[in-house]
Protein backbone atom coordinates (compact mmCIF):
# COMPACT_ATOMS: atom_id res chain seq x y z
CA UNK A 1 0.00 0.00 0.00
CA UNK A 2 1.38 3.27 -1.17
CA UNK A 3 2.41 5.28 2.14
CA UNK A 4 1.77 9.24 2.11
CA UNK A 5 3.86 11.76 1.60
CA UNK A 6 5.98 12.22 5.16
CA UNK A 7 5.16 15.54 6.64
CA UNK A 8 6.47 14.49 9.72
CA UNK A 9 8.57 17.62 10.76
CA UNK A 10 7.65 19.55 7.91
CA UNK A 11 6.22 23.25 8.14
CA UNK A 12 2.34 24.01 7.40
CA UNK A 13 0.79 27.27 7.42
CA UNK A 14 -3.10 26.82 7.45
CA UNK A 15 -5.07 29.37 7.47
CA UNK A 16 -8.59 30.45 8.76
CA UNK A 17 -7.52 27.38 11.25
CA UNK A 18 -9.57 28.30 14.49
CA UNK A 19 -13.02 26.41 12.86
CA UNK A 20 -14.73 24.39 10.62
CA UNK A 21 -12.49 22.91 7.72
CA UNK A 22 -9.29 24.77 8.32
CA UNK A 23 -9.33 23.19 12.25
CA UNK A 24 -9.81 19.83 10.80
CA UNK A 25 -6.77 20.46 8.46
CA UNK A 26 -4.51 21.30 11.03
CA UNK A 27 -5.63 19.26 13.51
CA UNK A 28 -4.69 16.47 10.72
CA UNK A 29 -1.42 17.42 9.68
CA UNK A 30 -0.61 17.76 13.22
CA UNK A 31 -1.70 14.36 13.91
CA UNK A 32 1.02 12.95 10.96
CA UNK A 33 3.41 14.86 12.74
CA UNK A 34 3.84 18.23 10.97
CA UNK A 35 5.10 21.25 12.47
CA UNK A 36 1.94 23.05 12.15
CA UNK A 37 1.10 27.02 12.23
CA UNK A 38 -2.12 28.18 12.85
CA UNK A 39 -3.44 31.95 10.88
CA UNK A 40 -5.92 33.71 12.34
CA UNK A 41 -7.26 36.64 13.63
CA UNK A 42 -8.41 35.80 16.81
CA UNK A 43 -5.63 35.65 19.35
CA UNK A 44 -8.25 33.50 21.58
CA UNK A 45 -9.25 31.29 19.17
CA UNK A 46 -5.98 30.60 18.10
CA UNK A 47 -4.42 29.87 21.59
CA UNK A 48 -7.29 27.77 22.29
CA UNK A 49 -7.06 25.74 19.22
CA UNK A 50 -3.24 25.29 19.90
CA UNK A 51 -3.63 24.00 23.40
CA UNK A 52 -5.91 21.67 22.17
CA UNK A 53 -3.86 20.24 19.13
CA UNK A 54 -0.92 20.31 21.50
CA UNK A 55 -3.17 18.49 24.66
CA UNK A 56 -4.38 15.58 21.81
CA UNK A 57 -0.91 15.53 19.38
CA UNK A 58 1.92 16.42 21.67
CA UNK A 59 2.44 18.91 19.24
CA UNK A 60 2.24 22.03 19.77
CA UNK A 61 1.53 24.70 16.63
CA UNK A 62 2.68 27.62 16.47
CA UNK A 63 0.48 30.65 15.89
CA UNK A 64 -0.02 33.95 13.52
CA UNK A 65 -2.32 36.75 14.28
CA UNK A 66 -3.67 38.14 10.83
CA UNK A 67 -6.69 40.04 9.67
CA UNK A 68 -7.06 38.71 5.79
CA UNK A 69 -8.74 41.85 5.47
CA UNK A 70 -6.56 44.31 5.60
CA UNK A 71 -3.46 44.48 3.00
CA UNK A 72 -1.26 45.76 5.69
CA UNK A 73 -1.98 43.12 8.19
CA UNK A 74 -1.01 40.60 5.40
CA UNK A 75 2.16 42.22 4.43
CA UNK A 76 3.42 42.66 8.76
CA UNK A 77 2.41 38.83 9.03
CA UNK A 78 4.45 37.60 5.86
CA UNK A 79 7.12 39.64 6.62
CA UNK A 80 7.34 38.60 10.06
CA UNK A 81 7.37 34.76 8.24
CA UNK A 82 10.40 35.86 5.79
CA UNK A 83 12.22 37.68 8.54
CA UNK A 84 12.54 34.20 10.55
CA UNK A 85 14.78 31.55 9.40
CA UNK A 86 11.85 29.03 9.02
CA UNK A 87 10.89 27.01 6.06
CA UNK A 88 7.63 26.94 4.50
CA UNK A 89 6.36 23.38 2.71
CA UNK A 90 2.82 23.54 2.59
CA UNK A 91 0.53 26.85 2.70
CA UNK A 92 -3.05 25.78 3.08
CA UNK A 93 -5.51 29.22 2.01
CA UNK A 94 -8.37 27.72 3.70
CA UNK A 95 -9.97 31.34 4.98
CA UNK A 96 -12.99 32.22 4.01
CA UNK A 97 -16.16 33.85 5.07
CA UNK A 98 -19.78 34.50 3.65
CA UNK A 99 -21.64 38.43 4.35
CA UNK A 100 -25.59 38.98 4.70
CA UNK A 101 -24.88 42.06 3.30
CA UNK A 102 -22.70 43.71 1.15
CA UNK A 103 -19.68 45.11 2.75
CA UNK A 104 -16.30 46.89 2.16
CA UNK A 105 -13.02 46.01 4.12
CA UNK A 106 -10.64 48.51 5.57
CA UNK A 107 -9.03 48.99 2.01
CA UNK A 108 -12.20 49.47 0.06
CA UNK A 109 -12.82 46.51 -1.67
CA UNK A 110 -15.76 44.05 -1.44
CA UNK A 111 -15.09 42.16 1.94
CA UNK A 112 -15.95 38.40 0.10
CA UNK A 113 -13.60 38.93 -2.88
CA UNK A 114 -10.96 40.61 -0.06
CA UNK A 115 -11.02 38.03 1.79
CA UNK A 116 -11.22 34.95 0.29
CA UNK A 117 -9.33 35.88 -3.06
CA UNK A 118 -7.43 38.86 -2.51
CA UNK A 119 -5.79 37.90 0.95
CA UNK A 120 -4.91 34.36 -0.76
CA UNK A 121 -3.27 36.22 -3.63
CA UNK A 122 -1.28 38.50 -1.66
CA UNK A 123 -0.33 35.88 1.39
CA UNK A 124 0.60 33.31 -1.40
CA UNK A 125 2.94 35.34 -3.46
CA UNK A 126 4.53 37.32 -0.13
CA UNK A 127 5.46 33.65 1.20
CA UNK A 128 6.62 31.90 -2.36
CA UNK A 129 10.22 32.74 -1.93
CA UNK A 130 9.92 30.86 1.20
CA UNK A 131 8.24 28.21 -0.45
CA UNK A 132 10.56 28.02 -3.05
CA UNK A 133 13.47 27.58 -1.38
CA UNK A 134 11.69 24.91 0.72
CA UNK A 135 10.61 22.92 -2.15
CA UNK A 136 9.64 20.26 -2.46
CA UNK A 137 6.36 22.26 -1.39
CA UNK A 138 3.01 22.26 -1.98
CA UNK A 139 0.29 25.03 -1.68
CA UNK A 140 -3.21 23.62 -1.51
CA UNK A 141 -6.38 26.50 -2.65
CA UNK A 142 -9.37 25.62 -0.89
CA UNK A 143 -12.54 27.04 -3.49
CA UNK A 144 -16.09 25.41 -4.23
CA UNK A 145 -18.25 24.46 -6.32
CA UNK A 146 -20.27 26.97 -5.76
CA UNK A 147 -17.89 28.98 -8.62
CA UNK A 148 -20.03 26.78 -11.42
CA UNK A 149 -22.74 29.62 -10.61
CA UNK A 150 -20.21 32.68 -11.27
CA UNK A 151 -18.83 34.24 -14.04
CA UNK A 152 -16.38 37.22 -13.42
CA UNK A 153 -16.51 41.04 -15.06
CA UNK A 154 -13.19 42.65 -15.44
CA UNK A 155 -14.52 45.55 -15.63
CA UNK A 156 -16.88 45.18 -12.04
CA UNK A 157 -14.80 42.57 -9.86
CA UNK A 158 -15.41 44.78 -6.68
CA UNK A 159 -19.49 44.01 -7.96
CA UNK A 160 -20.74 47.79 -7.24
CA UNK A 161 -23.26 47.47 -10.32
CA UNK A 162 -26.23 45.68 -10.14
CA UNK A 163 -27.93 43.57 -7.45
CA UNK A 164 -25.26 42.13 -5.17
CA UNK A 165 -26.28 38.23 -3.73
CA UNK A 166 -23.92 36.88 -1.10
CA UNK A 167 -24.06 33.29 -2.73
CA UNK A 168 -22.99 35.23 -6.18
CA UNK A 169 -20.27 36.58 -3.67
CA UNK A 170 -19.10 33.95 -2.75
CA UNK A 171 -19.07 31.96 -5.80
CA UNK A 172 -17.22 34.97 -7.77
CA UNK A 173 -14.45 35.13 -5.14
CA UNK A 174 -14.02 31.02 -5.26
CA UNK A 175 -14.14 31.23 -9.48
CA UNK A 176 -11.22 34.40 -8.68
CA UNK A 177 -9.05 31.35 -6.69
CA UNK A 178 -9.36 28.87 -9.54
CA UNK A 179 -8.28 31.62 -12.13
CA UNK A 180 -5.19 32.54 -9.52
CA UNK A 181 -4.32 28.96 -8.78
CA UNK A 182 -4.17 27.89 -12.62
CA UNK A 183 -2.05 31.14 -13.59
CA UNK A 184 -0.07 30.37 -10.57
CA UNK A 185 0.42 26.71 -11.44
CA UNK A 186 1.89 27.86 -14.80
CA UNK A 187 3.63 30.29 -13.54
CA UNK A 188 5.51 28.35 -10.51
CA UNK A 189 6.33 25.23 -13.28
CA UNK A 190 9.68 23.90 -12.72
CA UNK A 191 10.25 25.41 -9.17
CA UNK A 192 9.20 22.14 -7.30
CA UNK A 193 6.21 24.38 -5.81
CA UNK A 194 2.98 22.85 -6.94
CA UNK A 195 -0.71 25.00 -6.52
CA UNK A 196 -4.05 22.79 -6.51
CA UNK A 197 -7.63 23.48 -5.64
CA UNK A 198 -9.65 21.65 -3.58
CA UNK A 199 -13.71 21.84 -3.16
CA UNK A 200 -14.32 19.94 0.67
CA UNK A 201 -18.08 19.92 -0.44
CA UNK A 202 -20.67 21.01 2.08
CA UNK A 203 -18.73 21.22 5.66
CA UNK A 204 -20.82 21.71 9.42
CA UNK A 205 -18.81 24.74 9.81
CA UNK A 206 -19.43 27.65 11.31
CA UNK A 207 -18.48 30.17 8.42
CA UNK A 208 -21.66 32.30 9.07
CA UNK A 209 -21.10 32.33 13.03
CA UNK A 210 -19.96 36.28 13.07
CA UNK A 211 -22.78 37.81 11.02
CA UNK A 212 -25.81 39.92 12.77
CA UNK A 213 -29.19 39.07 12.95
CA UNK A 214 -30.98 35.75 13.23
CA UNK A 215 -30.31 34.23 9.79
CA UNK A 216 -27.14 33.33 10.72
CA UNK A 217 -27.48 31.50 13.73
CA UNK A 218 -30.35 29.65 12.24
CA UNK A 219 -27.82 28.80 9.10
CA UNK A 220 -24.54 28.09 11.28
CA UNK A 221 -27.19 25.72 13.25
CA UNK A 222 -28.42 23.87 9.99
CA UNK A 223 -24.53 23.73 8.38
CA UNK A 224 -23.45 22.02 11.56
CA UNK A 225 -26.11 19.63 12.18
CA UNK A 226 -27.17 18.31 8.05
CA UNK A 227 -23.22 18.61 6.78
CA UNK A 228 -20.56 16.17 6.88
CA UNK A 229 -18.15 17.23 10.02
CA UNK A 230 -15.36 18.64 8.94
CA UNK A 231 -13.03 15.98 9.59
CA UNK A 232 -14.63 13.96 7.16
CA UNK A 233 -14.33 17.52 4.45
CA UNK A 234 -10.80 17.59 4.84
CA UNK A 235 -9.93 14.20 3.73
CA UNK A 236 -9.50 15.68 -0.07
CA UNK A 237 -7.19 18.31 1.48
CA UNK A 238 -4.93 16.09 3.12
CA UNK A 239 -4.57 13.82 0.44
CA UNK A 240 -3.77 17.45 -2.14
CA UNK A 241 -0.88 17.92 0.99
CA UNK A 242 0.18 14.66 1.41
CA UNK A 243 -0.07 11.79 -1.27
CA UNK A 244 2.74 10.66 -2.87
CA UNK A 245 1.66 10.18 -6.23
CA UNK A 246 0.64 14.09 -6.71
CA UNK A 247 4.37 14.62 -6.78
CA UNK A 248 4.28 17.27 -9.47
CA UNK A 249 0.83 17.30 -10.45
CA UNK A 250 -0.30 20.91 -10.36
CA UNK A 251 -2.88 23.00 -11.62
CA UNK A 252 -6.02 20.64 -11.00
CA UNK A 253 -8.80 21.16 -8.96
CA UNK A 254 -10.61 17.98 -6.13
CA UNK A 255 -13.64 17.18 -5.01
CA UNK A 256 -14.41 14.76 -2.83
CA UNK A 257 -11.14 12.06 -3.33
CA UNK A 258 -12.02 12.77 -7.23
CA UNK A 259 -9.80 15.33 -9.58
CA UNK A 260 -12.86 17.11 -11.81
CA UNK A 261 -12.86 19.91 -14.66
CA UNK A 262 -13.71 23.26 -13.29
CA UNK A 263 -15.87 25.44 -15.36
CA UNK A 264 -14.19 29.01 -15.88
CA UNK A 265 -16.78 31.64 -17.09
CA UNK A 266 -15.68 33.33 -19.29
CA UNK A 267 -12.54 31.31 -20.03
CA UNK A 268 -10.70 34.35 -22.04
CA UNK A 269 -7.38 35.47 -21.72
CA UNK A 270 -8.18 39.29 -21.29
CA UNK A 271 -10.06 37.41 -17.78
CA UNK A 272 -7.04 35.87 -16.53
CA UNK A 273 -4.94 38.99 -17.18
CA UNK A 274 -7.29 41.57 -16.00
CA UNK A 275 -7.92 39.50 -12.99
CA UNK A 276 -4.16 39.00 -11.90
CA UNK A 277 -3.56 43.18 -12.76
CA UNK A 278 -6.44 44.29 -10.56
CA UNK A 279 -5.24 42.34 -7.79
CA UNK A 280 -1.26 43.16 -8.43
CA UNK A 281 -3.20 46.69 -7.45
CA UNK A 282 -4.94 45.86 -5.11
CA UNK A 283 -2.48 43.86 -2.80
CA UNK A 284 0.45 45.44 -3.70
CA UNK A 285 1.69 41.78 -4.44
CA UNK A 286 2.59 40.47 -7.56
CA UNK A 287 5.11 37.13 -8.93
CA UNK A 288 8.41 37.50 -7.34
CA UNK A 289 11.56 37.39 -9.07
CA UNK A 290 12.73 33.81 -7.49
CA UNK A 291 16.22 32.15 -8.12
CA UNK A 292 17.06 29.85 -10.83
Amino acid sequence: MTQPWDVRDKTCLVTGATSGHGLAVARLLARRGADVVLLGRDRAKCEAVRDSIAHETARTPGVVLCDLSSRREIDRAAAEWLDLARPLHLLVANAGLVTRDRRESVDGVELTMAVNYLAAFQLTLRLLPRLTESAPARIVVVASDAHRIASLDPDDLEQRRGWWWFMGAYAKSKLALLFFQRELARRLAGTRVTVNAVDPGPVASGIADHEPGLVAPVASWLLKRVFPSPERAARTAIHLAVAPELDGVSGTYWRFMERKEPRYAPDRPDVATRLWDWSVERTGADFPELPD
